[in-house]
């Protein structure tokens, strides 16, 4: 295609995702309080069924939070038109093979995203509950939606991103830029720099997040080693028999 025709493709996806974006968040404004429910579910656990309540201090607030629950809400449920209508975009410019580990990595990356940002609301209660009884027990939490939601919201962004890790690495073995050798060698480093980044970049500095994301990104370090030692086995088969 040409110049223009690539920008009245972009446009026309653009426009497909704005759509979906902008259908989702009408759905996630609808179903605000189930919701709300999932996401007051760790404050319940931690506090009770009978102290669980978020408290606003403006008259404006709690439609605000219901805005921006609906349009995060929007944004999940469209994501996967959303990537769809990327792939549509970037996919007539790839080759079958770069196909073909194109979608295996996007789908590995919801995987994964997913699966950390589950760990992240999992292991809140147990933070919660942590940085509570540390203030004693005459001093009691009030929580207003947007420091309890925002607080929430990055730990889940911040596991779901950091457990994108062992696809990176796998992806920068595929383009040779390291090789499973030099991982395994340099293990004790890498392993010593993993909880380094995690002591300092991960919101909150409780035992438990920090050992629910450390632990499995050592893990994800060595498992990265394996798969990157079979992928490119399998690609080095494929040359031989092109050849």
């Amino acid at each position: 295609m040409s110049f223009v025709e690539h920008l009245h493709e972009l446009r026309k996806r653009l426009i497909i995702s704005i759509i979906a974006a902008s259908v989702g968040t009408v759905v996630g404004y609808i179903i605000y309080p189930t919701v709300l429910s999932f996401l007051m579910h760790p404050l319940c656990v931690t506090n009770g069924a009978n102290n669980c309540g978020l408290y606003v201090t403006g008259p404006f607030d709690g439609f605000a939070v219901r805005l921006k629950v609906g349009a995060i809400s929007g944004l999940f449920l469209a994501s996967p038109i959303v990537l769809w209508q990327l792939w549509r975009f970037i996919a007539p410019g790839l080759h079958s093979k770069e196909r073909r580990y194109g979608v295996a990595v996007v789908l590995s990356a919801l995987v994964l995203f997913g699966f950390g940002a589950m760990v992240a609301y999992l292991v809140f209660p147990h933070a919660l509950h942590f940085f509570e009884s540390a203030a004693g027990a005459r001093v009691h939490a009030i929580y207003t939606p947007q420091n309890y939601l925002n607080f929430l919201m990055l730990l889940m962004v911040a596991f779901g991103v950091s457990f994108l890790f062992p696809l990176v690495l796998i992806v920068l073995e595929l383009l040779h830029v390291v090789s499973p050798t030099a991982l395994r060698k340099r293990r004790r480093y890498a392993w010593l720099g993993i909880i380094i980044v995690v002591a300092i970049f991960i919101p909150s500095n409780d035992p438990y997040s920090l050992t629910a994301m450390a632990v499995p990104l050592l893990l994800f370090y060595e498992l990265a080693i394996l798969v990157g030692r079979v992928l490119l086995r399998h690609a080095h088969n494929e040359v031989r028999q092109e050849m």
